[in-house]
């Protein structure tokens, strides 16, 4: 195929090629030749323009197909319109030539069509240029026509399409010519034509006038002749042109003079007038009325009135929106007149009326709901209900005529039902998609929108009372607040209006209805409301009997009502269901003895009540089974069975009762049917096995004794098929835009489809996917589909003997029936079978023996050779179930052979396509295909199908089951995969476009292709390569294809190719494509562009974009205008889009493309996406509150900004966005949430405004977050203030997340500021509306969340700015101490329980945050004190702040206190395990009641965590010790209410003592967080764990707490299991630390618990005894430790858990193990160290809570383990700092060797050896190895030395071995040659020389001193070069001086007298002075300094050295003297900074 990619046609190569190849290379060439040609230049064309005319002239003479003589066409005429142009007139001759040539042989048709295409494409392109020949091209091309046949009628009607486009104006001679013969086309029999012609016809319009001004009516006629025998495709094109010329008539202005005289100006009403004659009277015409029209028995053909339909919405969308709302009043009166009494034929019988009624309410949707924006819907809805009003009037007004008993009303009344029927429903699919911004409409009480409902409610048509009803229940889903209001006014009502029949059953509607709506509506109804209902309901049943007038209605309401309250759950129903039951038994007649006296006692009317109440009975329960599974226990079971038999036995009479009582019983009759089996379906079928035999008799007689002469099968076989098969049916059965009026099509004339009157008890019911009413199927036509139901579960359930029995009489019955009643027979049947086998393969049953199979077979058999296509599917697809219940491979063998044998011998279309089909499917269920035989059979069948041109049908069929076998049979199909592809794309080339069927097939097969395939398709062999170039030439194949669903199949085949070879597809035609496709009018293609949008952004979302934009841009002719790229991109196009669409898949498909663009750009386009999100949320908003917010900022951007939003709404160009509905600006304001998330993990600028201006100004293209601030809050203003509640809190969240991370960014202009303060007034005005009383609670909870947000980030530090927010909380707080009196009447309970903790927690936030700053100042404030108070101001106003947030909370702190506990009692209670259930309180919790407990406890689980931290500090900060001066002593404990934990008040003590308050206080804390902390759920948030070890933290900061966790034991021990266990399992550190701090809580418990008992044990037996003293502390005398119940066991478990976790080398199993590298140091992350840290300290205090014996237990184990940190990680830093484990280890170790059991007589011996084994490891680590020395930091070391030097008792450092290694330690460190090092150990030998033991330190003198004098005296010579060898020098000094100080008397002044001349020689004189470096005048002044401390404490020894060397004294007085007045400024300094190293007094406090 490379070779085809030249500019000129490469013949060598193509005579080389098989016949087929090349019409590949054709095709192939001409491809490129496309995409060549605009990109070459002028002259290579010109020079090569010849020979090209002549190769693809010479193409034409080779039968190319149709797509390739497409592109022949386009290459032809682009390449004229390039180059020159002389020789086009020759083409068209010989284009001419070959059109008029007479040979008329199949085999010269395809030269003639493509000489066809050629002039169309020519004129097309080149237009006006051709001149004059225009003329005999069209005279030739429609002479042609004459005699064509379709493909040629259809090919030439799109040629002058073409022809017409390029030529415009120039045409008009041809109109008149071309528009006849457009005519006759237009009613062709081939529907391709119709649409071709449509197409001429619609291009034809734009320049022949007169189309829409003389010729109009016949225009007109002629469309609607067209509608008749339509299909879908046709409907679409035609109703395309009848709109479009009708809105052109009325619209247009400009007439040319020539016409004027027999013009007529169109009115609107004319306009409307000519499509209503359509819609009424159908094609008939106008006058010429039949004589059927005359008798009044024809009716409309429904694809007429359909066509009708879609021209309409048509015609509104042409004229746009505006004016629409401009015009709404008289296009919805004259479409509602189209239902009304002045035609009463469109209405005469029910079928008509309902179908009617569909597309009056599809015109309206489609219009009202498709076109408007918000504000003008609301408009349109008061228009509505004004209709509404007016048809009251006239219902009123017959009423009260009634009782003339004048006939004329009646038939008022009936005929203006179905007007009321559609403006209701219109009206409650409004209200429903408006949502809670449709607020302002009920609330206008001029319009009234619920009182009309509520009027026409008693309406005496039953359709429009239960229209009314349902549009209550809209109003309810809509605006969840009316819920409880509208209930209460209907129960109101139909209890006052009990006796009138209407009311009766219109309010028990609306309430059913409203009960209905309560699943939708988030915040639920009141839990009493169901108790209200079942007393009105239960008052209905009983008073039933009393007057017979009304006794059917009261008896059907009662059961509807219980029916409808069990959709509200368990937890309503189950109060009431002994009622229920009871209710229940009492319906059906106790015994059939009752049932015969019945029989013989009842009339008609009775039975009819009777049957009515019954039916309504079986439906409550069934309803009582589907929503309340929960309640269904084996003993309502039991309860619910002794009626079943009854009704059984009921049912098997019915058939007599009726022939006894006569045709008023039918339709009752036929309901009870109908519900009993719905009910048995439902119930488990054990529960009636005793009736089975019953039942399946009726079920059999309902099935096959089809009295109805209706051909159910589209709604009863759809669902037994399978998926894919439907597509073979063509578009009725696939989902598009006008599903809703199609549907009717589909069901055959009989059926109009559903509707709401059949029956009553689906308005609780939800909704099927995607109605928006339900529509329930008339009762004859719901009871087949019931009992075909029945039928699949009681079949699996019955023996085989029952089965065989029950198959041979279903199969006897379809041959007793004949013809037409026949199929319907078999229809029944096989679907009842089939939902059987779908039943025995769920539950895995069998099917049977031998002779059952072969029965079973002979049915699915006959069912595959049926003349309707949908029962072929269906019993394909039954066949594969019957493969599957049998799964034995004989017996599908045996089915495939019967297919073939069929196959072979078959020549009818019928059986070819039902096996072909079967074939597919067989091995649907079995797993796949693995027989390769097989699969070689089928292959070779269906390909010989495939090819059979004589039947597209066979082909369609065949290739569809290609494709299913392709799918199944995996990688067996590999070695099939040519020749299918080159059969694929050779049939793609030939096949008549006409056939989209065939195409559809072919492009499911090249589908399953490529998925075989797979990602093989990225290899580069030339095989692999060759089947990739045809996978992409079939796909561009079908780009090309007219047929939208074929270039749908064509997308899903590219979006594979991308999948799996990504470099190979060519992503920006792919893009483009998609960018023309994304407003297709077919909903499939739309989905199909999206889907594959959403893949291709996964990957490449910023190419996509890009390329989308470039193609607008590209492209000359405007691009297509529903979409502007051009403006807001690919982005906001699919917003926009988003914003039209009503299909949820779609919806879905394009929210998670964009989440994905966003994702992947938001951060690189940032202003970009924040103007789109900011387009749509500010389309709609009220601008004035917009405005007058912003005044209040100082900024002049937001200033500016302002003003354009306040211009926008008036100036199109501005605004891409035209009122977008609620939900688009709700997933806006989600995406203004993603955008800050994704720019939080971009990085730090985005939050910092310093560094993103300096980076704008280095780079203007740089984009930053915080600098758009201002653009986010009036976002999230905008939301948070609108009326649509959702988006309520969509604002408030955002406003949450911008306060949560913008709190803390500084504003640069005013230090001490933040950037978010000047907005304080926006976020006040955002959340002020939201605590208004009428707010929902739910957006109340979220603004509360707000508030503490706000207030604790500490945003605004002034108290009187915070007060605003403030005061919000506390009027919430007012309300919530109002407490369940005050409780909102119209939402659950639950939702006041929502709204009390969201109050709740947003206070503890508030006081945490408070109680955090404060603790956090005061510490800084101790901090500062020490600090020279210099910076006093502004350490005024920050404690002002913090004490001020809270003193802010203070006031309140004392209710707070009581409501925090009383929610913690509530939640300890609500957390119990179910078995305590019964000592819960029955009236409920403080805030919660016992019956919406389980709505409750998710309220709970979020707010407890908080509430319970802020709890613990405020006991804490009270110290417990709580006395309330107002309560007195009494009433401590007790909350606000009165529940108390499960006490009830008798047995409770009256007062109760501050002390057991306090105990019941700490144990809920510690119970709840205990509790939550054992096995807190893996998605637990970490906030909540952290907030609960922070308030175990806060309990146990303060004395008494400690107290009871310290004197038990057990509980200590339990607390410490949970933290390990919470260790073991969160990785967090944070949560890590904070476990490890409660740890040291505890462990300081204990201690001060030991100590009080050692000290009271002292005090009490006189300190005289000690020796008898018993012990205290674990351990006791044996030192044994219990695992499980000792403490100091659980604290070494943990802290060894966390130790070894992070130096793994710790634990000595690992250590020999060969996975640890000995010696190895790590270096630990920061949080790693810190947890380390907090371990060594824990571990160095555990011995102080042992016994002595105990204490020896356990310090082996702490020894190893402060060492072993201390060797791991002593590595020296380069600052010579040390690492803070090391630190931790040695601060441990001198905590440990200082404990008082290392003294204690019991414990002193074997603490010695301990500690001297220690003392060993200690030095071992030196001599482990040498070449590990140079990172092992030898300071560490000699620091852990001098340590145990220094705190151990002398007896374990002077034995004389280890003290000679120490020594020698010191000595070679003091030869160290780093001066760090010297330093250090000059510090530590510092220490030891002053140690108060002389047998300590002088062995360390003895050996040591000598060496340091000497090194001192070196320096004389060498001094000091840089201030680290100062420092040295310094120490030694000062450890000399020490040494002088220690020494004994008589060595003093010899000491003395070594060390004078060496400070002396320190000295300089005054010249050396001057040039001396900094070190050496450091050193100089230092010397000084010592000698003039020294010289006076020794002062003899000093003055005799003085005499003896003059020289000496000499320097020393002239040092003295020059610098006199120096040293006073010098000492001051030196005082303050001795040694000017800090690090250096940090190291030496671990001694």
């Amino acid at each position: 195929m490379e070779l085809a990619h030249s500019l000129l046609f490469n013949e060598e190569a193509y005579n080389q090629l098989g016949e087929f190849q090349k019409a590949e290379f054709i095709f192939e060439w001409l491809q490129f030749l496309e995409k060549l040609l605009p990109m070459t230049s002028r002259a290579d064309i010109r020079e090569n323009q010849k020979k090209l005319v002549e190769q693809l002239t010479s193409l034409l003479n080779n039968s190319p197909g149709p797509p390739t003589r497409r592109l022949l066409a386009k290459n032809l005429a682009v390449l004229y319109s390039t180059g020159d142009t002389f020789s086009v007139y020759q083409t068209i001759d010989k284009c001419n030539e070959l059109i008029r040539s007479k040979d008329d042989s199949p085999s010269y048709l395809p030269t003639k069509l493509a000489a066809v295409v050629c002039l169309g494409y020519l004129y097309k392109k080149l237009g006006r240029i051709l001149g004059n020949s225009f003329t005999d091209t069209v005279g030739n091309v429609l002479k042609a026509m004459k005699n064509a046949e379709s493909q040629g009628r259809y090919e030439i009607m799109l040629s002058l399409q073409n022809i017409l486009n390029g030529l415009g104006a120039a045409a008009i001679p041809c109109h008149r010519d071309i528009y006849k013969a457009a005519r006759s086309c237009l009613t062709d029999r081939s529907m391709a034509v119709r649409c071709a012609a449509a197409k001429c016809l619609l291009e034809l319009q734009n320049e022949a006038l007169f189309m829409w001004t003389t010729d109009l009516d016949s225009v007109v006629t002629l469309c609607f002749k067209s509608f008749e025998g339509s299909n879908y495709d046709v409907r679409l094109a035609v109703s395309k042109l009848l709109g479009t010329i009708l809105a052109r008539a009325l619209t247009s202005k400009q007439i040319t003079v020539s016409t004027k005289h027999n013009f007529r100006r169109i009115s609107l009403e004319d306009a409307m007038e000519l499509l209503g004659t359509g819609f009424l009277r159908g094609s008939s015409g106008f006058l010429r009325a039949s004589g059927d029209m005359l008798k009044g028995t024809s009716s409309v053909s429904r694809d007429v009135r359909v066509g009708v339909t879609q021209a309409y919405v048509v015609f509104v969308s042409t004229l746009g929106a505006q004016w629409l709302e401009r015009n709404f009043s008289a296009f919805l009166s004259h479409i509602l007149d189209l239902v009304s009494q002045s035609h009463p034929k469109a209405v005469q019988s029910p079928m008509d009326a309902v179908g009617c009624r569909r597309c009056v309410s599809f015109i309206l949707r489609a219009t009202v709901g498709g076109l408007l924006g918000e504000k003008a819907q609301i408009a349109a809805a008061k228009e509505i209900c004004q209709a509404i009003w007016k048809l009251k009037k006239v219902v009123d007004a017959a009423i009260s005529d009634g009782n003339l008993e004048t006939k004329i009303n009646t038939t008022d009344l009936t005929a203006s039902q179905h007007v009321l029927v559609c403006a209701l429903q219109e009206l409650g699919s409004l209200i429903h998609g408006l949502g809670t911004t449709a607020a302002p409409l009920l609330q206008d009480s001029s319009t009234g929108v619920l009182e009309a409902v509520i009027s026409v409610i008693l309406h005496p048509s039953i359709s429009v009372r239960l229209t009314a009803a349902w549009c209550l229940r809209c109003i309810a889903v809509a605006l969840p607040s009316y819920v409880s209001l509208l209930l209460d006014r209907c129960i109101e009502r139909l209890s006052a209006l009990k006796s009138c029949p209407e009311a009766v059953t219109g309010y028990s509607f609306a309430v059913a209805a409203l009960l209905g709506a309560v699943k939708h509506c988030p915040l639920g109804i009141p839990h009493g409301k169901g108790k209200v209902i079942m007393t009105v309901a239960e008052d209905l049943l009983c008073s039933a009997s009393q007057s017979s007038r009304i006794s059917l209605q009261r008896m059907q309401a009662g059961w509807l009502l219980i029916g409808a309250l069990m959709t509200l759950g368990p937890a309503v129903v189950q109060h009431h269901l002994p009622r229920i039951l009871l209710l229940w038994k009492c319906i059906f007649p106790s015994s059939p003895k009752d049932l015969e006296t019945e029989k013989t006692r009842g009339d008609a009317f009775t039975w009819q009540v009777t049957l009515e109440g019954r039916a309504g009975a079986l439906c409550a329960i069934k309803s009582f089974v589907s929503h309340c599974a929960g309640l269904l226990t084996d003993e309502v079971v039991q309860r619910l069975l002794p009626p079943l038999p009854s009704a059984v036995d009921l049912l098997t009479q019915l058939s007599s009762i009726y022939k006894s009582y006569g045709n008023s019983l039918k339709t009752p009759s036929t309901v009870y049917r109908q519900k009993l089996y719905e009910l048995l379906a439902v119930l488990p079928p054990k529960a009636y096995e005793g009736d089975f035999s019953a039942v399946l008799k009726e079920l059999v007689t309902d099935l096959t004794v089809a009295d109805s002469q209706i051909d159910a099968s589209a709604f009863l076989l759809p669902s037994l098929c399978h998926e894919n098969d439907l597509l073979l049916l063509g578009p009725l059965l696939q989902e598009t835009d006008h599903r809703f009026i199609e549907e009717q099509l589909l069901l055959g004339n009989s059926i109009a489809g559903g509707s709401l009157e059949y029956d009553p008890y689906s308005i609780y019911e939800k909704c099927a996917k995607g109605d928006s009413v339900p529509k329930p199927l008339p009762p004859a036509l719901s009871v087949i589909s019931a009992a075909s139901r029945l039928f699949g579960v009681m079949f699996s359930h019955i023996t085989e003997s029952h089965r065989l029995q029950v198959l041979e009489q279903l199969l006897n019955s379809i041959k007793q029936t004949k013809g037409s009643r026949q199929q319907i027979v078999q229809l029944h049947v096989v679907s009842a079978f089939s939902t059987s086998l779908k039943h025995l393969a769920n539950c895995k049953g069998s099917l049977g023996s031998e002779e059952v199979r072969r029965s079973a077979l002979i049915l699915v058999m006959g069912a595959l050779e049926s003349n309707n296509p949908l029962l072929r599917c269906a019993a394909a697809e039954c066949l594969a179930r019957l493969a599957q219940v049998v799964s034995d491979s004989a017996f599908t063998a045996g089915l495939a052979q019967v297919s073939f044998d069929k196959l072979k011998s078959a020549r009818d279309v019928v059986s070819r396509t039902g096996h072909s089909l079967a074939l597919g499917c067989l091995y649907r269920y079995l797993g796949g295909i693995s027989s390769t035989q097989h699969l070689n059979a089928c292959v070779g069948i269906l390909y010989t199908l495939s090819q059979d041109s004589t039947s597209p049908d066979v082909q369609a069929w065949a290739l569809h089951s290609l494709s299913l076998i392709v799918d199944l049979a995996g990688p067996l199909y590999h070695v099939h995969v040519e020749p299918t592809l080159s059969l694929v794309l050779l049939l793609l080339l030939s096949v008549p476009p006409a056939y989209a069927e065939v195409h559809q097939s072919l492009g499911r097969c090249l589908n399953t292709l490529i998925t075989t395939l797979g990602p093989e398709l990225q290899g580069s062999s030339t095989a692999v390569s060759a089947l990739r170039t045809s996978c992409l030439l079939g796909c561009a194949v079908m780009q090309d294809n007219p047929d939208c669903l074929v270039q749908a199949q064509a997308i899903s085949c590219l979006q594979q190719l991308h999948m799996f070879a990504p470099r190979h597809v060519n992503l920006s035609n792919l893009v483009s494509c998609l960018c023309m496709n994304l407003c297709s009018s077919y909903l499939l293609l739309r989905r199909a562009v999206v889907a594959c949008l959403r893949q291709l952004v996964q990957r490449e979302a910023a190419e996509v974009s890009e390329y989308a934009v470039a193609l607008v841009k590209e492209s000359k002719e405007d691009f297509t205008s529903d979409v502007n790229i051009r403006e807001i991109g690919l982005e906001g196009a699919l917003l926009g889009l988003l914003d039209k669409e009503l299909d949820p898949r779609l919806c879905q498909d394009i929210k998670e493309t964009l989440t994905h663009m966003l994702t992947s750009m938001a951060v690189e386009k940032l202003s970009f996406w924040l103007k789109l999100c900011k387009d749509v949320l500010a389309a709609s908003a009220d601008f004035n509150t917009v405005a007058s917010i912003d005044t209040t900022q100082e900024e002049e951007t937001a200033k500016g900004d302002d003003v354009s939003v306040l211009t926008s709404d008036s100036d199109d160009r501005f605004h891409p966005f035209r009122n977008p509905r609620w939900s688009t600006r709700v997933f806006a304001a989600e995406c203004v949430c993603k955008i800050i998330s994704q720019c939080e993990n971009a990085g730090s600028a985005h939050f910092d405004i310093t560094l993103a201006q300096e980076r704008k100004q280095r780079d203007s293209r740089d984009d930053f977050l915080v600098l758009h601030l201002a653009d986010l809050v009036r976002m999230a203003f905008m939301a948070a203030t609108d009326h649509s509640d959702q988006l309520r809190l969509s604002g408030l969240q955002m406003l949450q997340i911008i306060v949560r991370k913008f709190a803390a960014v500084p504003e640069p202009e005013f230090p001490g500021h933040v950037i978010l303060e000047q907005y304080q007034a926006n976020v006040g005005a955002a959340l002020r509306p939201a605590f208004a009383p009428e707010t929902p609670p739910d957006v109340t909870a979220k603004a509360c969340q707000v508030c503490s947000a706000w207030i604790a980030s500490g945003v605004v530090s002034d108290l009187n700015d915070l007060r605003r927010v403030h005061q919000l909380l506390v009027s919430s707080l007012l309300k919530v101490q109002a407490g369940k009196e005050a409780q909102n009447e119209q939402y659950n309970e639950s939702t006041s329980t929502m709204e009390v903790l969201a109050v709740l927690k947003a206070w503890a936030e508030v006081y945490i945050v408070a109680v955090e700053k404060q603790k956090n100042h005061s510490d800084t404030h101790k901090h500062s004190l020490k600090i020279v108070n210099s910076s006093e101001e502004s350490y005024r106003d920050v404690t002002f702040s913090a004490g001020g947030l809270l003193d802010l909370v203070q006031t309140d702190l004392g209710t707070l206190s009581k409501l925090w506990l009383a929610a913690l009692q509530d939640f300890a209670l609500l957390n119990l395990p179910p078995e305590y259930a019964s000592q819960l309180p029955a009236e409920g919790g403080t805030f919660y009641t016992a019956e919406t407990i389980e709505n409750a406890r998710p309220h709970y689980y979020n707010s407890w965590a908080l509430i319970l931290y802020a709890t613990a500090l405020w006991l804490t900060s009270t110290g417990f010790i709580v006395v309330d001066p107002d309560e007195g002593v009494t009433n401590l404990s007790r909350p606000v209410t009165p529940t108390t934990m499960c006490q009830d008040s008798s047995t409770r003590p009256l007062v109760k003592s501050p002390e057991d308050v306090n105990t019941d206080r700490f144990h809920l804390i510690l119970g709840i967080s205990v509790e939550f902390l054992c096995s807190p759920r893996s998605d637990a948030a970490m906030e909540n764990i952290i907030a609960c070890l922070h308030a175990l933290q806060a309990l146990f900061d303060v004395p008494w707490p400690r107290s009871k966790i310290g004197g038990d034991q057990e509980l200590s021990v339990e607390l410490l299991n949970v933290l390990h266990r919470l260790i073991l399992t969160r990785e967090s550190p944070d949560i890590q630390l904070a476990a490890l701090e409660v740890v040291r809580l505890i462990l300081f418990a204990a201690q001060e618990h030991v100590k009080e008992k050692r000290r009271s044990a002292e005090v009490d037996d006189g300190a005289a005894e000690k020796e008898t003293l018993p012990e205290f502390g674990e351990g006791k005398d044996t030192g044994g430790l219990v695992p499980g119940k000792s403490l100091v066991f659980a604290i070494l478990e943990l802290c060894v858990c966390i130790l070894v976790r992070q130096l793994p080398q710790l634990n000595p199993k690992l250590t020999c193990s060969p996975a640890v590298p000995p010696g190895k140091h790590l270096l630990l992350s920061e949080d790693g160290s810190r947890l380390v840290a907090a371990a060594l300290v824990i571990l160095s205090d555990v011995p102080a809570i042992c016994s002595p014996e105990g204490s020896v237990s356990v310090l082996p184990t702490i020894l190893y383990l402060i060492i072993g940190v201390l060797k791991e990680t002593a590595v020296k830093l380069r600052d010579g700092q040390l690492p803070l484990t090391v630190a931790a280890s040695l601060q441990a170790l001198k905590g440990l060797l200082s404990s008082p059991m290392a003294r204690a007589e019991k414990s002193q011996n074997a603490w010695t050896d301990l500690l001297r084994s220690a003392l060993v490891t200690v030095l071992d680590c030196w001599d482990q190895g040498d070449g590990l020395l140079q990172e092992l930091d030898e300071i560490s070391l000699l620091t852990a030395i001098t340590v145990f030097v220094m705190s151990t008792s002398p007896e374990v450092t002077t034995v004389e071995c280890l003290q000679k290694r120490c020594v020698e330690k010191f000595k070679t460190t003091l030869d160290s040659k780093d001066p760090l090092v010297q330093c250090k150990c000059y510090q530590l030998l510092h220490s030891i020389f002053q140690h108060p033991n002389k047998t300590v330190s002088y062995p360390y003198i003895y050996s040591l001193a000598p060496s340091i004098v000497g090194k001192l005296q070196e320096t004389e010579k060498a001094k000091p070069e840089n201030a680290a060898e100062l420092q040295v020098i310094q120490e030694g000094i000062k450890v000399v001086t020490a040494l002088t100080a220690a020494a004994e008397e008589q060595h003093r002044a010899h000491l003395v007298a070594c060390f004078l001349p060496i400070l002396i020689s320190f000295l300089l004189d005054e010249n050396a002075l001057v040039s001396a470096t900094i070190s050496a005048k450091n050193l100089h002044e230092f010397a000084l300094q010592t000698l003039m401390q020294i010289g006076p404490q020794y002062s003899s020894v000093f003055k005799k050295l003085m005499a003896s060397s003059p020289t000496m004294k000499a320097r020393l007085e002239s040092a003295v003297k020059g610098n006199q007045e120096s040293i006073k400024v010098k000492t001051t300094k030196h005082a303050k900074n001795p040694g000017k190293s800090s690090s250096i007094q940090l190291k030496t406090n671990f001694l």
